[in-house]
């Protein structure tokens, strides 16, 4: 057996979120950390929570807490022994899109700041910083980590000031890693959004037709593989951050976390369509011009289209819960935007390799059926399955 105190402690900031729970249950199930402490701001109990991350995330490794207040993130920090955590990983910040600036500011930038000085003053072995590829100018061919730096997203621009910021703590051990569209079972953010959205398609018995392109990058990530590199990065850090060049590449490693698969708009409608046996398409260069003067327009119509189809479908099939997800756009995820990322760099200096190089159907099948685990999702079937029948009539 292992020797428990051979092993690092680890501090998981915004451990309930959808990475930070799938990285707790790796480091849990593969009895990699002498300890594992989970803090954020919401309770286990409202995080909508698939019973497999329950032990890993339970109530004797979390602490409730506020990490972008000073004296908060302290006493986070501070173990009844009077040690520090050896490693720290930042999957905090508000990742909603469309926020207002200050929610992006306290949420996002203020926490990695106070997170990141007394990471520094406690002489954590490693810091990792998690970041977007979109703080990179929009480009159809893959852009590498030296690539023009323009966000796209308001997230994004804060999330760049927070890297800044990072960069200038004297001390601070470490990382930073932008991500692609992050995706897997049980999301809710872009890959989540258009399955709701198809499902309401096929229930209207309707086209669902794409702005822009088909060759739209789109890039992706599985969130499996997002658990599996970052630990794989801290390994790679405290043990010396071999190939690592301080003179052409910076004093601080930087990481682009993308699958190889080049996802584009094309890929997943190709996916949609077989899936949920849908005609899919896209809409015409006028009709995306017009779109693009007035985005806000052309998003608050498909919502309207489809929010009261998706309610009616939760209702007929006795969904009281849905969970997190839900076929409501939001205008920064259809902007005319290419998410386009290289990762060689991560696969050739840390010898990283993805367990799945790139999206497939059968991915996308796989989150419908952990929605069906959770009671989340209206059947395509005609009938409603035993546990929304159960759930119906307690």
């Amino acid at each position: 057996m292992s020797n428990p105190a051979s092993k690092p402690s680890v501090l998981i900031i915004g451990g309930l979120g959808f990475i930070g729970r799938y990285l707790a249950k790796y480091i849990y199930d593969n009895d990699l950390a002498s300890e594992i402490k989970i803090v954020d701001k919401q309770l286990p109990q409202l995080a909508w929570l698939a019973p497999e991350f329950e032990t890993a995330c339970s109530m004797e490794r979390f602490q409730q807490a506020d990490m972008s207040r000073e004296q908060t993130c302290e006493k986070v920090f501070s173990r009844p022994d009077g040690s520090t955590w050896d490693y720290v990983f930042n999957c905090g910040g508000d990742t909603r899109y469309c926020q207002q600036d200050e929610i992006y500011k306290q949420r996002s930038l203020k926490l990695s700041v106070v997170a990141g000085k007394e990471a520094a003053k406690r002489g954590v072995k490693f810091f990792v910083e998690l970041s977007t590829g979109a703080i990179y100018k929009p480009e159809s061919t893959p852009t590498k980590e030296t690539a023009k730096i323009k966000p796209w997203l308001k997230l994004a621009k804060y999330k760049l000031q927070a890297e800044n910021e990072l960069q200038k703590i004297p001390g601070l051990n470490l990382v930073i890693v932008r991500m692609a569209n992050v995706y897997g079972e049980y999301c809710s953010k872009l890959v989540g959004t258009m399955l709701c959205m198809a499902r309401v398609y096929k229930e209207l018995d309707r086209e669902m037709k794409w702005l822009w392109t088909k060759d739209l990058k789109s890039n992706t990530v599985h969130v499996k593989d997002v658990a599996r590199a970052l630990w794989h990065v801290s390994q790679w850090y405290v043990n010396g951050k071999e190939n690592w060049d301080e003179r052409s590449m910076g004093e601080t490693p930087v990481f682009n976390i993308v699958d190889e698969g080049d996802t584009d708009q094309g890929i997943l409608s190709e996916f949609m369509a077989s899936i949920f046996q849908i005609k899919t398409g896209f809409h015409g260069t006028l009709v995306s011009q017009i779109a693009r003067l007035n985005l806000g327009s052309a998003v608050d119509e498909e919502n309207d289209e489809l929010l009261q189809p998706w309610g009616d479908l939760l209702n007929q099939y006795n969904i009281t819960r849905p969970g997190p997800i839900t076929p409501y756009l939001e205008g920064d995820t259809i902007k005319d935007c290419d998410f386009c990322l290289d990762g060689s760099r991560f696969r050739e200096i840390t010898k990283f390799e993805y367990s799945v190089p790139k999206v497939t159907e059968e991915c996308l099948r796989e989150i419908i059926d952990s929605y069906g685990r959770m009671n989340w999702w209206p059947p395509m079937d005609g009938a409603p399955k035993a546990a929304q029948i159960e759930q119906a009539t307690t």
